[in-house]
């Protein structure tokens, strides 16, 4: 409970004094005496006492209520601002290397754009896969459950092989460049040079600038040589040890393009570390609005006051009269 008027409740410190030195009999105070009972009438006189008790009640009440007392609690509104955000992520052969423990790349990549998008909480997440050529898979959403099952089911070999950066990156553009979000950003993820597809990576770059998005590029592979499958045979696919090839100046121009970083993952604990960091570059912005909603409590203590000092005055003129 807090009060409207707490500077009021000085006066219950005036009231106190008051009774203190009425008792002292510094103070004049109005005396009763019992006129209804018969002095034969065994019953106690505690009701003399009463008037002077009800005065204090009733005028304690009132200084009470005049006080404004109110009862309620702080409320807390937050609001999120979500952030537009599309996934582009390699589904090239070559995404099937196997420098990423415990499997491979995709397997990796897959796990952790899973755990990135559980992070959030009030932004819209779509995903594109690209591999010869690009494909929406999701468009940005709120759903992350449906986000996160479409990850876990890409596979290698679903679309054209090859890697065609700047297709993958153009239709993640398309899917933001509508989006109402005033932070559109997008998590362009491969593993090696741009081959095939129609659009130049620099092109969609610009034009993702142009739209005000944000693009994160990441290269994903070791240093050196890397067993990397180079066909299929009756088994399954063929690996070999290849050079590790990723066009990290075109990756970084794309990103320094659109206000973005490029990020190089050379292991699986290394990719863990570059969504955490996007993830902690890429907040979503919060305001918080605290604000009080009271009840009004007087009138139970006008209705004490008043009631008190009824009772008062209704002895006063039976059962007890004022001795002068």
């Amino acid at each position: 409970m807090s009060f409207a008027r707490p500077w009021l409740l000085l006066l219950l410190f005036g009231l106190a004094l008051w009774q203190w030195r009425r008792r002292r009999g510094d103070t004049p105070a109005a005396r009763y005496s019992d006129v209804s009972i018969p002095a034969a009438v065994t019953i106690g006189r505690w009701w003399v006492a009463l008037p002077p008790v009800l005065r204090s009640v009733a005028l304690a009440a009132l200084i009470l209520a005049a006080a404004g007392p109110r009862v309620g609690g702080d409320t807390v509104e937050v609001k999120q601002e979500g952030i537009a955000i599309a996934i582009a992520i390699d589904i090239s052969s070559s995404m099937l290397a196997e420098d990423f423990a415990p499997s491979n790349r995709l397997a990796v990549a897959q796990q952790q754009a899973v755990g990135f998008i559980r992070g959030r909480t009030a932004d819209r997440i779509g995903l594109v896969a690209f591999a010869g050529e690009a494909l929406t898979q999701v468009p940005v959403t709120l759903d992350y459950a449906v986000v996160e099952q479409a990850v876990m089911d890409l596979k290698i070999g679903s679309l054209e092989d090859g890697t065609a950066i700047g297709s993958g990156l153009a239709t993640a553009v398309n899917r933001l460049r509508r989006a109402p979000d005033k932070s559109k950003v997008i998590l362009l993820l491969t593993d090696g040079e741009n081959n095939k597809g129609l659009i130049d990576p620099r092109t969609a770059a610009a034009t993702a600038a142009a739209f005000g998005i944000k693009v994160y590029t990441i290269g994903v592979g070791t240093i050196g040589e890397a067993p990397i499958p180079t066909g299929r045979g009756l088994g399954g696919f063929r690996y070999e040890m290849l050079p590790v090839r990723i066009d990290e100046p075109l990756l970084r121009d794309i990103a320094a393009k659109t206000g973005g970083r490029y990020f190089r993952a050379r292991d699986s604990e290394a990719l863990s570390r570059i969504f955490h960091q996007i993830d902690q570059l890429e907040k979503t912005p919060i305001q918080v609005t605290r604000y009080t909603r009271y009840e009004e409590a007087t009138r139970p203590l006008l209705l004490l006051g008043l009631g008190a000092l009824a009772l008062e005055l209704l002895l006063g003129s039976t059962l007890v009269v004022r001795v002068p």
